[in-house]
């Protein structure tokens, strides 16, 4: 059986590290023009390089955006940024326009080409007219169903790979089609510079009251647009016996933190059916509590299951979550015990905290004393990103992650 790839999303090279440590199997990222995450750190050219080299070095394939509707200002820039990229060794190229796919088939035809979700493929002849012109994989609009899913793999057997979104951010406009952000801001978010205002609370003026703002309810709030993030980590079988061959996390603004404890999950939940479909549904519990210790809206299975029912956060626009990200580990010193750690939240002696480890087993400790780095007692780690230094009760390693139950 060809197992179902698990890819995950890189921010930044710190996020790239993340995603290959805690196991994803192909991570996609972005420069730092021709991409819809342009809030995101990206790669510019020499950081793309070594990137690259790094992922694939560990067996981790590289995906590369450049999926905006381009204009006739970008096409010159674009086919030079396309060599870059397939000189670069980039495993394939995500893109949306059709012009750019052109270009593409031109410029670099030895490239691997992904269609993104962002062209909207609801259909199997769409999915075919896209392999007919050499594409290898179609990144599925995130409006379909997974009978809707199955029935285009059928159709298609196997002519070309289907990936979807199974965790992350949803947006309440079809597949990222929203003008909000350009109308009420003049950011584009086809350029990746979408200002959220679907997660803004609303109220209702009329023409001739200007200043009497009416509150909007839908049942108990007014963010009447905010929704729910995508969850289906309880449904990985469904996901697989679809035809999908690539689960894709969404998330390339998110945190460390995220990238890590989301992938981790994952990839546990993908190994154990796989091993024993058995043992995949004893734990599904533990799958759900581990990727909840990470920001999010509250989860829904988007459209997975038919048109959502509950699918927006009415009563308000904030994250949840059950933990906090305070420290990542930088060093490790195993004849002194002591490991060096960049804070990310405030932690002081007393705390309790968890290690959660890409490899090993977490472990739970209290922190006795911390240092910084020319030895001095340190009486709260509160400024961020802060170089520290604690004792360990076990050894651990690089990107190894400390947290604690959010107060």
């Amino acid at each position: 059986m060809n197992k179902v790839e698990l890819l995950a999303p890189a921010g930044d090279f710190e996020r790239l590290r993340v995603a290959v440590a805690y196991g994803a199997d192909a991570v996609y990222m972005g420069g730092t023009v021709f991409g819809l995450r342009a809030a995101a750190k990206n790669f510019d050219g020499g950081q793309m390089a070594r990137a690259i080299e790094y992922a694939q070095n560990r067996g981790v394939k590289v995906y590369v955006t450049a999926n905006i509707f381009a204009h006739n200002r970008d096409i010159d820039e674009m086919s030079n940024y396309l060599r870059e990229v397939a000189d670069m060794g980039a495993d394939a190229l995500i893109v949306s326009d059709p012009g750019v796919f052109d270009m593409a088939r031109e410029v670099v035809p030895q490239m691997e080409l992904h269609i993104s979700t962002q062209a909207n493929n609801t259909n199997y002849r769409s999915a075919l007219f896209w392999s007919n012109l050499g594409a290898k994989r179609i990144i599925l609009a995130r409006e379909l169903s997974l009978l809707e899913i199955a029935e285009i793999a059928e159709k298609t057997r196997g002519q070309i790979g289907l990936e979807a979104f199974v965790h992350g951010s949803m947006c309440v406009a079809y597949s990222g089609r929203c003008l909000l952000s350009t109308y009420m801001n003049n950011r584009n978010a086809n350029k990746g510079e979408c200002s959220n205002n679907c997660r803004f609370k609303y109220a209702l003026v009329e023409e001739l009251r200007p200043g009497e703002y009416f509150p909007i309810a839908e049942d108990t709030g007014s963010y009447i647009l905010n929704s729910k993030d995508l969850c289906m980590i309880e449904h990985i079988p469904a996901l697989i016996e679809s035809g999908l061959c690539s689960l894709k996390i969404e998330g390339r603004m998110k945190t460390p933190y995220y990238v890590a404890t989301v992938t981790a999950a994952y990839r546990a939940a993908i190994d154990d059916f796989y091993a024993d479909p058995e043992r995949y549904e004893a734990k599904k519990a533990d799958y759900l509590a581990e990727v909840l210790k990470s920001a999010n809206r509250d989860f829904s299975t988007g459209f997975y299951m038919g048109k959502p029912e509950n699918g927006q956060v009415l009563d308000g626009a904030t994250h949840r979550r059950t933990y906090d990200f305070v420290g990542i580990v930088r060093e490790y010193d195993e004849q002194t015990g002591m490991a060096t750690i960049e804070q990310r939240n405030k932690f002081v002696p007393g705390d309790d905290v968890e290690f959660f480890r890409a490899n090993g087993e977490n472990f739970w400790q209290k922190i006795s004393e911390i240092y910084d780095t020319d030895g001095n007692v340190v009486e709260a780690a509160r400024h961020a990103q802060q170089i520290l230094r604690i004792r360990t009760d076990k050894a651990v390693a690089p990107l190894d992650i400390m947290r604690k139950n959010a107060e």
